[in-house]
C-alpha cells in the first residue's frame, strides 16, 4: 500500500493515468476538484474562493485575509481523510507538496509535449491552435507562480519527484504499470513510524484548519505540534479571550486527546479592543 500523488499539467493525460492506476490497484481515487469541494463543505469555505486559491497566482492570496493559513490545512486534512488503509491515488498539481512529512508518498509528475496538450485541449474546447497554446502558457505560468509562492520550489523541477513520465511517448498501460511496480519497493511500504507520521500530520491539518476558520482564533499566530493525540500550542496574544478560546476550539477536533497550551499574553495596545 502507498499514497501516490500524480502532479499534473493541464491536458497532460495525468487524470487518465491516475484513474487507471487507482483502478488497477484497487486504491481510492481523489482529484483536486473533488478535494476542493469536500474541503469547502467540511470547513465552510466558499467553494469559489478555495478553487481560486488552489490555482491562482499570488495576487489572489495577497488580497485575501488569512487564506494561506486557512485553505492549505483544509486541503491537507481533506486529502488525508480520503486515505484508506494506507492507500490513495491523488491527482492534482503539487499533490506531494501538500503532504510534505509523509514518507510513504510516491510523487509522480506526468508531462506531455505542447502539441499533444494543444490537441487535447482543442478536442475539449472550440479553440484555434494559437488560442490553445496561449491558454496553456497562461495556466502553466499561474501554476509555476503558485508553487513558488506557497512552497518556494519550481513546479517543473524533476528533482521534486520520484518519477517523471512523458505521456507523449509512453502509452497509458506502460505508464500505469511503471507506477504500480513502485509500490512493491520496500522504500514505500508503510511502517509503524510512517503510519504515525500520517496520523500526526492529518490531526495537525485538522487542528490548523479548525483554528483558522473560527473567528476567535483565525488571526492568532500559533505554533502547533502533534504527538499522537496530544496537541501542544505555543504563541503569543494580547487578548485573554483568544488564549482561552484556542484550547476550547482544539478540543473539539476529532482525534485530540489532550491539549497543552503554552500561549503567552500581554497587554493590548492602547485603543484596541477584542471582538
Amino acid at each position: 500500500m502507498a499514497i501516490i500523488a500524480i502532479s499534473r499539467g493541464t491536458y497532460s493525460g495525468a487524470e487518465a493515468l491516475a484513474r487507471r492506476i487507482a483502478e488497477l490497484l484497487g486504491y481510492p481515487y481523489l482529484n483536486r476538484e473533488r478535494a476542493v469541494a469536500a474541503a469547502a463543505q467540511q470547513y465552510r469555505i466558499p467553494a469559489e474562493e478555495l478553487t481560486a486559491a488552489m490555482g491562482r497566482r499570488p495576487s489572489f492570496w495577497n488580497r485575501t485575509l488569512g487564506v494561506q493559513i486557512a485553505f492549505l490545512p483544509a486541503m491537507r486534512a481533506t486529502i488525508c481523510a480520503h486515505i484508506k488503509q494506507d492507500a490513495l491515488v491523488y491527482s492534482g498539481y503539487g499533490g506531494h507538496l501538500l503532504l510534505p512529512t509523509i514518507p510513504s508518498v510516491i510523487s509522480v509528475r506526468a508531462i506531455a509535449d505542447l502539441e499533444t496538450r494543444v490537441h487535447a485541449m482543442r478536442e475539449r474546447k472550440s479553440l484555434s491552435p494559437a488560442q490553445a497554446r496561449a491558454e496553456l502558457e497562461t495556466e502553466d505560468r499561474a501554476r509555476r507562480e503558485w508553487t513558488r509562492f506557497l512552497f518556494g520550489v519550481a513546479w517543473e523541477d524533476p528533482i521534486l519527484y520520484h518519477l517523471v513520465l512523458n505521456l507523449s511517448r509512453l502509452d497509458l498501460e506502460t505508464a500505469t504499470t511503471t507506477v504500480a511496480h513502485m509500490i512493491e519497493s520496500p522504500q514505500f511500504q508503510p511502517t509503524p513510524a510512517s503510519r504515525k507520521a500520517l496520523q500526526d500530520f492529518a490531526l495537525h491539518s485538522r487542528v490548523m484548519a479548525t483554528l483558522a476558520m473560527d473567528f476567535r482564533t483565525r488571526d492568532a499566530r500559533l505554533k502547533v505540534t502533534v504527538d499522537g493525540g496530544v496537541v501542544t500550542i505555543a504563541g503569543t496574544t494580547h487578548w485573554s479571550e483568544v488564549a482561552e478560546a484556542v484550547p476550547a476550539v482544539v478540543r473539539r477536533v476529532e482525534g485530540v486527546t489532550e491539549v497543552k497550551s503554552e500561549i503567552t499574553g500581554g497587554a493590548p495596545p492602547p485603543g484596541l479592543t477584542w471582538y
